[in-house]
């Protein structure tokens, strides 16, 4: 087995050999059918162009040892069973697989002796919901191999098959770092496109929150906030394989090469920059979202004890004739005020004055 320097030196080199046939029909027991059912695609590749159709599962490892170039096979949502079964045939890391298997990994790059393994997380945004999916990639790279391991829908992968076999992959002869390249880049350029979304719908969240309407936004701003953390879990970690694909840190990383990474490197940069301000600003606008109710709950308030003054002295004018003619009211014999002739005009002429009088100091006290 080649050093992993000298296995990206010669993937990286424009090869010359002619490509190998890789045909015939091969008996498949019942595990491996069951394998080939969660396998999207496998195929040898040389050159960059694909030299064969869709290869058994157990022709595949055999081509991968035979041919200059390499061969992809992908999983797509395997079972244990299935990702055991291709680890056993390509002499894969145990813990590696396991990684692979048990999928909610974070974006990482783990380099063995003679492969690397790397995780990536595309992500959609889905508008309608305002719910960002989160899905998982696990790629083995290989001397001349890749296996790639899909959980979710995503169709980066197909994406990036559909270009190799068209000739359509830029600098597609260099092998399986020009696949690892293109996935990572069409990744980070779904982030972009995500956090695009993202800003459209925190613009309109700013609008009805700084708007006329009087309406509570918490629970939304909340919900998209925790999207954008969402976001930030699965696009933040890449920065740092991105960051040893660049540098030269890795063995066997020429010049050229690092070149299609460090681009990479600096849009995944952008976008967690980009991921951090709408974060800081979901924060900002729950906060303005909490401070206007507030407002909006004191003024409330504040209209009610108006109210609540109001109602109270016209309570308190309207109690004095009440009291006075309770008074008179009573069917007692001895009372002496009964018998005055000018009585009724005196409790008339009383009820109006302290009537008068309470109106006028309410008044001048702002509660009517």
């Amino acid at each position: 087995m080649r050093t992993p320097r000298r296995w990206f030196e010669q993937s990286f080199r424009h090869r010359g050999p002619a490509p190998v046939e890789y045909g015939g029909t091969v008996d498949l027991n019942p595990g491996r059918r069951d394998v080939e059912s969660v396998i999207g695609d496998c195929a040898v590749y040389e050159l960059g162009l694909r030299q064969s159709r869709r290869l058994p599962m157990q022709q595949a490892a055999r081509a991968a040892r035979r041919t200059n170039g390499f061969v992809w096979i992908g999983l797509q949502n395997p079972g244990a069973d299935d990702v055991q079964h291709v680890a056993d045939e390509f002499r894969l890391p145990a813990l590696a697989v396991e990684d692979a298997i048990k999928a909610h990994q974070r974006a990482k790059l783990e380099v063995y002796e003679d492969l690397w393994f790397m995780v990536l997380r595309p992500v959609r945004y889905v508008d309608s919901q305002e719910i960002v999916d989160v899905e998982e990639i696990a790629l083995f790279v290989g001397e001349h191999f890749i296996v790639s391991v899909r959980h979710g829908t995503t169709d980066i992968l197909t994406r990036v098959r559909r270009e190799l076999d068209e000739g359509k992959l830029e600098s597609s002869e260099r092998g399986p770092i020009a696949v690892l390249h293109r996935i990572s880049d069409l990744i980070v350029d779904e982030y972009a496109v995500v956090a695009e979304s993202i800003d459209d719908d925190i613009a309109e969240i700013e609008q009805q929150v700084f708007g006329e309407r009087e309406a509570d936004h918490t629970e939304r701003i909340y919900k998209l906030k925790r999207e954008v953390l969402e976001f930030r879990r699965a696009a933040l970690p890449l920065g740092e394989p991105m960051h040893k694909l660049m540098s030269g840190s890795l063995p066997g990383m020429d010049k050229k090469a690092r070149q299609y990474f460090r681009d990479v490197h600096d849009h995944i940069m952008r976008v967690t920059d980009e991921i951090e301000r709408q974060d800081s600003l979901l924060s900002d606008v729950l906060q303005s979202n909490v401070a206007r109710l507030s407002v909006t709950q004191n003024e409330v308030a504040m209209r009610q004890n108006e109210d609540m003054r109001k109602i109270s002295a016209w309570a308190a004018i309207g109690l004095v004739p009440t009291a006075i003619a309770g008074v008179y009211g009573m069917n007692f014999d001895n009372m002496p005020e009964l018998t005055w002739h000018y009585g009724y005009y005196v409790v008339l002429g009383a009820i109006a004055v302290l009537c008068v009088g309470l109106w006028g100091l309410f008044k001048r006290n702002d509660w009517l």
